[in-house]
């Protein structure tokens, strides 16, 4: 037993060591990491125009096909 979990134990830090290197490579190309955005830059622009104007963010979330905390968030950060 204390043979297989060593061996387990090393696959893993092989797995480990392999996806670091893997965020390094794409980080290096300048690629970015992460789950892509929503919306648009532009369509965050005028969320943001209709939220001064006076739009709720529950409806332009129905509008944008997004869930009012996005809409909220781009309200908060902008």
């Amino acid at each position: 037993m204390t043979v297989l979990a060593a061996v387990s134990q090393f696959e893993r830090d092989l797995l480990i060591e392999r996806t670091h290197a893997g965020v390094a490579r794409v980080k290096a190309e300048g690629r970015k990491l992460g789950r892509r955005d929503a919306l648009t830059p532009e369509q965050k622009a005028t969320i943001r125009m209709k939220l001064v104007a006076g739009a709720t963010a529950r409806a332009l979330a129905k509008e944008y096909g997004v869930s009012h905390l996005t809409i909220l968030k781009f309200a908060r950060d902008g």
